[in-house]
């Protein structure tokens, strides 16, 4: 049999970097498609004819659509392009490019997709209830393809570049609230203002929630007298494994084994009981665990 060449077996793994490049391409596409309609949707169907204030970017541009009947998504653009000057090179090209791709079809989205749609003009709390949980659901998406729509979140990680001992949370929650305040100036609403405070509450915990929520659970240490027996409890009662881990006790220098198990909520409240059973004077702590990998739940 003929050799591959060291040209040859080059020239295949460029081809293969293509197929993959270009299957990549085609997902972050079609997330972009996704996750930008269910923000476009909660921006322009809910929260444009409601009146409340928003924070980011999108609020800035419901601003100037109130006030001069400028498109959402154009607006969003035009806002973007001093940022995009300031922030390119704090932020790295892969990053720049992929958010820039995102601001774009989301914009496109709003402008064209989402007045096809019907507007709500109904109760303003359920406005805000879908305004929140459809652009958090949105944003989530997004921001799990390493990918963001610009604006406020290019300020925000310029912010932290610049200021690594200042907390995005931080950051972010000055920007959200100064916006908020702004808009509510605008619309002269003081109901507008808690409406505004609902949906910024209800987007970043959607967005917690599906990013590192959907399989969030509960971890427990146990310090008991009888390791081995509450282990396989735990096993028969809710086929959780557990582990050892060697433990010494500050005050009598007594070394233990320690329990530790991983859980969901609804199993913890047996494992619970049941070590208590085995040993009325064990010491159990137990935890949130915002994500969970591996075998028993989601996989890598």
């Amino acid at each position: 049999m003929r050799q591959c060449t060291r040209q040859e077996k080059r020239e295949q793994e460029e081809e293969t970097m293509k197929k993959i490049n270009g299957k990549e391409l085609a997902v972050d596409i079609l997330t972009d498609f996704a996750g930008g309609l269910l923000i476009a949707i909660g921006i322009y169907n809910f929260a444009a004819k409601a009146q409340f204030p928003m924070t980011g970017f999108s609020g800035i541009a419901l601003i100037f659509y109130h006030l001069f009947q400028i498109p959402i998504g154009a607006m969003t653009i035009l806002l973007n392009i001093p940022v995009v000057f300031l922030c390119y090179k704090l932020l790295g090209r892969t990053f720049f490019l992929r958010s820039l791709k995102t601001m774009i079809i989301s914009s496109v989205l709003m402008d064209v997709v989402a007045p096809m749609l019907p507007v709500y003009e109904g109760d303003r709390m359920l406005a805000a209830i879908c305004t929140g949980v459809l652009s958090g659901l949105g944003y989530a998406i997004i921001y799990m393809r390493n990918s963001s729509t610009g604006g406020a979140d290019f300020v925000i990680m310029s912010v932290k570049a610049l200021k690594p001992h200042v907390s995005i949370g931080q950051i972010a929650f000055v920007m959200d609230v100064l916006i908020v305040l702004m808009g509510s100036f605008i619309f002269r609403d003081v109901e507008g203002i808690i409406y505004g405070l609902i949906v910024t509450y209800l987007l970043s915990a959607v967005v917690d929630k599906v990013m590192y929520g959907i399989d969030a659970g509960k971890m427990t240490l146990i310090v008991t007298d009888y390791p081995h027996e509450v282990a396989a409890k735990i096993d028969e009662y809710t086929g959780r494994g557990s582990t050892f881990l060697k433990g010494r006790g500050s005050y009598s220098k007594e070394e233990k084994e320690i329990v530790m198990c991983a859980c969901n909520n609804k199993q913890m409240y047996t494992i619970r009981k049941m070590v208590k059973e085995i040993d009325p004077k064990a010491f159990i702590v137990i935890m949130e665990s915002n994500d969970v990998v591996g075998e028993g739940f989601k996989e890598h």
